[in-house]
């Protein structure tokens, strides 16, 4: 398999990622290569300071960046030779099987839709989270940022989306799915997750099993909570804030600290026409390991293909 990344992606880069990379490379199998977007020089030079073996990595050298601060389009259209536009491209032609990066999200989405695009019968593409539960495994959060606006219709796809990532990536024969609420009674909600409920309740593609609570998301009584970007997004930046605040007070335990964030590394962009990670902009080393070893993850898992299977039968 061939790995891409972004090396100048995200507030540490290109160290964290340099690092992050030479780390992943000691799990991976002799038949993997990661494939390095940016500039070559710098690359080599924090290559040789880790004493690592750069034969063993491609690097395609780049000479711009898109950072955090750009209008994602415009920085495509205007940067064609930066690490992110180039891995995409190396991506669409097939020359990496996965691309990631720690980088701008609204950037990752765009390029994704300016190369792969999102899959036949895709409405919109999303970002799954993995939030640990309490008694052991993960619920899915979906979408997590790039969707703050969805309709209901899209939120109903969203739940066949996750339940198909539950299924394929995480071995999850039957996932409970759930749609995110104030409350669990039908009737309960706004007009979007009213209309999203009556939807995803009739629908015959995945187990729906009715609202979820916020504090559900800890339990074991779903395995998928659907939400739009905004909501999925302040959910998780309060849950990761609120472990952080526990273990700065000295209460830290297993549980707590499988928030960590460094654990998941990035986030896949279920949709896409193709295996794309997003990661945190704070990653650091060892979350860039984590991202390029998901990244694995989820190409082995097959999961492009079957949901492409899916939506096709069911069009």
């Amino acid at each position: 398999m061939r790995i891409g990344i972004d090396a100048m992606g995200g507030d540490y880069a290109p160290e964290a990622v340099v690092y992050g990379a030479v780390m992943a490379r000691e799990e991976l199998s002799p038949d993997d290569r990661i494939v390095l977007f940016g500039n070559r020089e710098r690359i080599l030079q924090l290559m040789s300071e880790q004493g690592a073996d750069a034969s063993l990595f491609d690097i395609v050298h780049t000479e711009q960046v898109i950072d955090m601060h750009d209008k994602p389009i415009k920085a495509f259209a205007a940067k064609q030779d930066s690490s992110m536009a180039v891995g995409f491209r190396y991506l669409k032609d097939g020359r990496i099987d996965s691309f990631a990066s720690a980088g701008s999200t609204g950037a990752m989405l765009v390029g994704t839709m300016y190369s792969v695009g999102a899959m036949e019968g895709v409405l919109r593409p999303c970002l799954a989270a993995l939030v640990p539960k309490e008694k052991g495994g993960v619920t899915v959060l979906v979408d997590v940022g790039v969707n703050p606006d969805a309709k209901p219709e899209v939120l109903y796809q969203f739940g066949l989306l996750g339940s198909m990532y539950a299924k394929c990536a995480l071995g999850i024969e039957k996932p409970r799915v759930a749609l995110a609420n104030i409350g669990e009674e039908e009737e309960k909600g706004n007009q979007q997750t009213l209309l999203a409920h009556k939807l995803m309740k009739d629908n015959g593609l995945y187990h729906f099993v009715g609202n979820a609570e916020p504090r559900e998301i800890f339990d074991d009584n779903v395995d998928v909570i659907v939400c739009d970007g905004f909501v999925g997004n302040m959910l998780m930046k309060h849950t990761e804030a609120f472990a952080r605040v526990i273990a700065k007070r000295g209460m830290v335990d297993e549980y707590i600290l499988r928030f960590n964030y460094e654990i998941y590394g990035g986030l896949p962009l279920l949709g896409a026409n193709g295996v794309v990670i997003i990661g945190h902009g704070i990653s650091n080393r060892k979350a860039i390991k984590s991202m390029i070893l998901q990244s694995k993850n989820i190409y082995e898992s097959n999961i492009t293909n079957r949901l492409k299977e899916t939506l096709r039968l069911n069009q």
